[in-house]
C-alpha cells in the first residue's frame, strides 16, 4: 500500500511539473530575439557576420528554438558595407519569456520600442547585469549608427568587420540603457560609445574593461 501511494505522489508531482513548465517551453520556443547569454570568448573577432550568425543560431538551439534563420545586430564597413537593420527581418520580435520588444525595423529604431534591461533577456529568459552590478556587461558589439547603419569607411567602428582582436574599435550599445551621463547617445541600445581599452578596443580584456563581455542581439529573420 505504501509503495503505490508513493507511486501515486511521484506521478503526481511529475505531472505538475510538466504543466507548469509548459507555458515557460511554449514562449521559449516562440522567441524570435535574445541578448546573448555569452559571447565567443575572441573579443571583435567574431569570424565575421556568419561567424556572428552562427554564434546566435547555436545559443537558439541550445536554448531549445528551433526551425528559424538568426542574424546577429551587425554592420560592417567599407566596401560591400552591410547596414544592421537590414539583416534581421521585418518583426515584430518577442523575448523568451513572450514580450513583444519591437513590432518593426521602423519601431525598434523608434523612440517607442521596449527594449529595456528587463526585456533585453538572454536566450535562456535570463536578465543580464547592467551598469550597477559586477561583473557589468551592458555594452553589447553592433558596429552601427543609432538608426541601425554603417559608419562610413574609414575610422573602424567594426573591429575590422568582426575579424580582428587586437586592431581597431566597435561600436557598442546599452542593454540596460544606462550610461555615465543622461544623454541619449549614453543611453542608447545600439550606439552608445566606441570600445577602448589597453589593448586598442577589440581584445576581449578591452571590451571587459568598458562594461562588456562581447555580447550580440540576436534576431530571428524568418
Amino acid at each position: 500500500m505504501i509503495t503505490r501511494m508513493r507511486v501515486s505522489m511521484l506521478a503526481s508531482v511529475a505531472l505538475f511539473a510538466l504543466a507548469a513548465g509548459a507555458p515557460a517551453q511554449a514562449q521559449q520556443s516562440g522567441m524570435t530575439f535574445f541578448v546573448t547569454s555569452e559571447g565567443p570568448g575572441k573579443g571583435g573577432d567574431l569570424g565575421g557576420l556568419a561567424g556572428a550568425d552562427a554564434h546566435c543560431g547555436k545559443l537558439a538551439q541550445a536554448a531549445g528554438t528551433t526551425g528559424k534563420t538568426w542574424r546577429a545586430y551587425l554592420s560592417t564597413q567599407g566596401d560591400g558595407a552591410v547596414n544592421a537593420r537590414d539583416r534581421i527581418g521585418k518583426g515584430p520580435w518577442q523575448n523568451a519569456k513572450g514580450t513583444v520588444v519591437a513590432k518593426s525595423v521602423d519601431d525598434l529604431h523608434g523612440d517607442s520600442n521596449n527594449l529595456t534591461k528587463q526585456t533585453n533577456l538572454s536566450e535562456k529568459g535570463e536578465v543580464i547585469n547592467g551598469r550597477s552590478e559586477k561583473p557589468n556587461r551592458h555594452d553589447v558589439l553592433t558596429g552601427s549608427t543609432a538608426e541601425g547603419r554603417a559608419f562610413p569607411a574609414g575610422e573602424d567602428r567594426t573591429c575590422k568587420n568582426w575579424t580582428s582582436s587586437t586592431q581597431g574599435a566597435a561600436m557598442v550599445g546599452h542593454h540596460d540603457r544606462e550610461g555615465l551621463r543622461d544623454d541619449a547617445p549614453s543611453k542608447s541600445w545600439n550606439a552608445s560609445h566606441p570600445s577602448r581599452g589597453p589593448g586598442g578596443g577589440c581584445t576581449q580584456d578591452d571590451l571587459k574593461s568598458t562594461g562588456g563581455d562581447g555580447l550580440l542581439y540576436c534576431f530571428a529573420a524568418n
